[in-house]
């Protein structure tokens, strides 16, 4: 079953939904470039991918269902196994007596029906959907997980031995075998799984007197995920320090490793860090998945002349670009992205990371081990030995490794990295603090950017309008006239219009998103190092003189650009408050 295009063409010609001419320009192009007339119709924005696949059930005499926010029952759900519901894009997502209604995208495929219909000695009945209600049904077989999940690991955890009060402290040998326990190995893989499935960056393991604490942070935010009996923290901790390759019985000091989990549909690399406290020890995991691709710097919340002065740093071949902000604010990130604009096969690009946080093709990442020497200061003296384009260090912690990043820029490399500071003008006393000289920084720094990230609104959100308290208590924060100029300048508002008049936008919890929240995106400062502002820098300027200049020379701040970005309904003004107020 399939719709052809001459099909296609006769009922959009009969239907008059796209234009006779239109109709003739798609199929001419067909012939030119082979592309089916249905998604080049598509490409041209002449009809939707919706509207499409309803004119193919219709020809087809399949009905068409919209499940996106359809809720499907988990025994319905669960009739079709999860991997061949995602390899094959067919779920199950009604039954009524022996028969099944099963949503699909390609209604040729025969074969999958023939396999569930023999599977659940069911009746089945083909209906054609869109690929985003598949998405949305797809992602409900992690939430029947997650449903799962704690009772899994209640019943797991009843079945672990313990040392009774008073016995001696477990061996080597002893804590091997509590780690290949099968309740322990299924209680650490459902945490792994559930965290990864709730897009989670860290897991945070905390032992407490009676029981252990898992929370999982969540686009920023520690939330609690379940409390386990205080019976399983030994076994926990000795299956992490076994897949970490660390010392068993080393319980007083602190310990780091790594470790890698693979599946089929995710493959992530787990930084551990295992620190001792007063109930045991606590684990922290960072998760870091090996395949997620860089995104580009649009996609990030780069925009405008803040965008333009990084772009324009970039096709520079020498001279230094820092991102600047606290841990956790994306500056990795960032670099990642910037590099993956500069990767081209006609440059070598090399680094110096500690930790390597996510794999790129050609290009050459060397890992931080101070234990054995490799700090970034020695791992980058010997990177200049290797004959780089371009260099990301991934943070200056010291006057000797400032100095090699100075000098490498100095003597024909493109330098990018990260610096602790709270803004971008911040960076420059800095890195005087650190021993750098200032007219040294003022002629090989081109740009720093000092980001921060907050929580984008979920797509169900509660519109409003600033009140007199409201607005009194934002211009604490920034310049309201300089907002409304920038917002203005932005066509945001319209001339007359004044900041009480644009709509806002509160988060509003769903079952898609708790808080109402989901994802992150950044707010950025982007400071061009400038003319006036390398003289300044020469003359040992402050902080604030030099983000007084930045400012008259047209920086967007980062509270200006979270406005601008809550003023597009991208975010909640309290997010930006909560997020520049830390």
């Amino acid at each position: 079953m399939k719709v052809e295009d001459q099909q296609l063409e006769a009922f959009l010609s009969d239907s008059g939904l796209v234009e006779k001419k239109d109709l003739q320009e798609a199929k001419k192009e067909g012939a030119k470039t082979g592309k089916r007339l249905s998604d080049l119709l598509v490409a041209d924005g002449f009809i939707s991918k919706e509207e499409l696949i309803k004119m193919e059930a219709y020809i087809l005499g399949i009905p068409f269902v919209n499940l996106v926010k359809e809720k499907i029952a988990s025994e319905v759900l669960k009739i079709i196994p999860e991997p061949i519901a995602k390899s094959h894009n067919i779920v199950a997502f009604r039954k009524s007596g022996q028969e099944l209604e099963v949503a699909m995208l390609d209604p040729e495929d025969l074969a999958t029906i023939d396999f569930i219909r023999k599977k659940a000695n069911l009746k089945i009945l083909p209906r054609l959907t869109t690929p985003e209600s598949m998405k949305q049904v797809l992602l409900q077989y992690s939430k029947t997980l997650k449903a799962e999940f704690g009772d899994i690991i209640k019943k797991e955890a009843q079945d672990i031995k313990t040392t009774a009060e008073g016995e001696k402290a477990p061996g080597v040998a002893e804590l091997e075998k509590v780690a290949e326990d099968l309740p322990i190995i299924k209680i650490v893989d459902t945490l792994l799984r559930h965290a990864i499935l709730e897009r989670a960056s860290d897991i945070h393991i905390e032992p407490e007197e009676k029981e252990v604490v898992v929370r999982y942070r969540i686009d920023g935010v520690l939330r609690d995920a379940m409390v386990l009996p205080k019976t399983a923290s030994s076994g926990i901790v000795a299956r992490i320090k076994v897949l970490s390759s660390l010392k068993l019985d080393e319980h007083r000091l602190p310990q780091d490793g790594r470790f890698k989990v693979e599946t089929t549909e995710y493959k992530y690399s787990v930084r551990v860090s295992i620190l001792p406290v007063f109930d045991g020890e606590k684990i922290v995991m960072r998760l870091l998945s090996e395949t997620t691709n860089a995104l580009s710097l649009e996609a990030l919340g780069l925009r405008g002349e803040a965008l333009e002065h990084i772009e324009h740093a970039l096709k520079r071949p020498v001279g230094m670009l820092l991102v600047t902000g606290p841990t956790g604010s994306g500056k990795t990130t960032t670099l990642y992205s910037a590099m993956e604009i500069l990767n081209t096969p006609d440059v070598n690009i090399s680094t110096v990371e500690d930790p390597v946080e996510y794999r790129m093709q050609r290009i050459n990442q060397t890992q931080v081990s101070p234990k054995i020497g490799l700090t970034f200061a020695s791992g980058l003296r010997s990177l200049l030995r290797q004959d780089p384009d371009i260099i990301m260090v991934g943070e200056i912690r010291d006057q000797e490794t400032a100095s090699l990043a100075i000098n490498a820029a100095l003597t024909g490399h493109l330098v990018l990295s990260t610096l602790h500071t709270n803004s971008a003008a911040g960076a420059l006393p800095r890195l005087i603090e650190m021993g750098a000289e200032p007219f040294l920084i003022a002629s090989t720094l081109n740009v720093i950017v000092a980001q921060r990230l907050v929580r984008k609104l979920a797509e169900e959100k509660e519109a409003y309008k600033l009140s007199e308290k409201e607005l009194k208590n934002l211009a604490s924060y920034c310049n309201l006239a300089e907002l409304i100029k920038l917002l203005k300048k932005e066509k945001i508002i319209k001339e007359g219009d004044t900041l009480s008049s644009i709509t806002f936008y509160k988060p509003k919890a769903s079952k898609e998103a708790k808080d109402g929240y989901k994802s992150r995106i950044g707010i950025y400062e982007v400071l061009s190092v400038s003319e006036s502002i390398k003289a300044l820098i020469v003359q040992k300027a402050t902080a604030d003189q030099i983000q007084k200049q930045a400012e008259e020379e047209g920086m967007v701040t980062m509270v200006q650009d979270g406005f601008l970005k809550a003023a597009q309904g991208v975010t909640s003004i309290e997010e930006i408050l909560r997020v520049i107020s830390e």
